[in-house]
């Protein structure tokens, strides 16, 4: 059996998706049945082949950023998408362009959702939001199963400015991590109760956390990147141990020696704990579209696979499919990528950079504050007079 190294050396360009209207793509999740749904700038979210990368449909509910896709674990033609106009919503992938949502979830009309996630277990949903009133910071819940009621509860004291990351344990419905501007990466056990007896651990990544990732073999580690390219690895198998929780940290990614010649990578995309290979697979990028696959560990970072021919510039979503040995990438150019073992390679042809001016007036980061909710309120304010 190849090992993932194998695996990644053998990728090449095997399909090319570009929409006819310009817009980053944020994220991407897969439905193992045969789809991708992306999350666009545009605040649509759109459905691909999985195989083919062909356009399915899409969904334009939402009226503000999005801050993500994830689909039911048990029901994997329920599509759930979280943004910044306060609600969650859930769409049947059976009916690809529907208008209506097949289910809403809404909260507090003053909170910006600007993370989520959906428990293993099908049964909650949580949506971070964005700092309310220049104060407080909320973690917000709803029973999966009960779309028409308000939510079941929420936390407030744990963070102090913008929840930027919501990530379940992938095995423990009642585990959840969350990363946030403030620096810190909170560790929850819902199951008990308060969200005082309920917070396990707080990590320091000592800058805004954009991006979490549970890994290990029990999935008893987090991966916690930053806007500046800061990484760490935490092991929380050691809070009740005199050992440093940190397995391996640095305070720039960009100042290491990976790439041939001394080169070093531009930004950090992400990562993604592969359950298969036992490894935990970390994407970092240079800023003309080149991608790098890496390998972290206690020993640091290491080079696997350099991806040219592809994207135009920045990379900002991916995902690892185990089953295809397939990568999939998507970006500020517009484009749907995938990179399959062993496939057909298809001509890389010209690298265009397809930005409208819309567009380019986005942050050049996903997890940036944005400014919709001020907006709202702005405009709110000019109808009133």
């Amino acid at each position: 059996m190849e090992g993932l190294e194998e695996k990644l050396q053998g990728l090449s360009l095997a399909r090319r998706s570009r929409p006819e209207k310009p817009t980053y793509l944020l994220d991407v999740a897969l439905q193992p049945a045969g789809l991708l749904a992306v999350s666009c700038s545009d605040f649509a979210v759109r459905l691909h082949s999985r195989d083919t990368l062909e356009p399915v449909g899409e969904y334009r509910g939402h009226r503000g950023p999005l801050c993500g896709v994830v689909f039911s674990h048990a029901s994997p033609d329920l599509l759930y998408s979280a943004s910044a106009d306060g609600t969650v919503r859930g769409w049947d992938v059976r009916r690809p362009g529907a208008a209506a949502a097949a289910q809403v979830f809404r909260g507090d009309p003053a909170h910006a959702y600007s993370g989520f996630d959906l428990s293993c277990g099908d049964t909650l949903l949580c949506a971070g939001t964005e700092q309310v009133d220049a104060e407080d910071s909320y973690l917000v819940f709803w029973d999966a199963r009960k779309p028409g009621d308000g939510p079941l509860g929420a936390y407030s004291e744990s963070h102090s400015d913008d929840i930027t990351q919501v990530r379940f344990h992938p095995r423990d419905n009642d585990r959840l991590a969350s990363g946030s501007m403030d620096g810190l990466v909170n560790v929850f056990d819902l199951s008990r109760g308060t969200e005082e007896d309920a917070l396990l651990a707080t990590c320091n990544s000592d800058s805004s956390a954009c991006s979490v990732c549970w890994a290990g073999a029990a999935y008893s580690q987090l991966l916690c990147l930053s806007p500046n390219e800061t990484l760490h690895l935490w092991d929380l198998h050691r809070l009740d141990t005199d050992e440093p929780l940190a397995v391996f940290g640095t305070a720039d990614a960009r100042g290491l020696p990976l790439l041939a010649e001394g080169g070093a990578v531009d930004y950090l995309v992400g990562a993604q704990w592969l359950e298969e290979a036992q490894k935990l697979l970390v994407v970092g990028g240079e800023n003309g579209g080149d991608l790098h696959l890496m390998e972290c560990d206690g020993g640091g970072l290491r080079l696997l696979k350099t991806l040219g021919g592809g994207h135009a510039s920045m990379v900002r979503c991916f995902l690892w499919d185990a089953a295809k040995d397939a990568l999939v990438t998507g970006g500020e150019d517009a484009q749907l990528l995938l990179w399959k073992t062993g496939g057909a390679q298809i001509p890389a042809g010209k690298r265009e950079s397809r930005k409208s001016e819309t567009v380019s007036r986005l942050k050049s980061r996903p997890h940036k504050k944005h400014s919709y909710q001020r907006e709202k309120k702005e405009t709110g304010k000019t109808e009133g007079h």
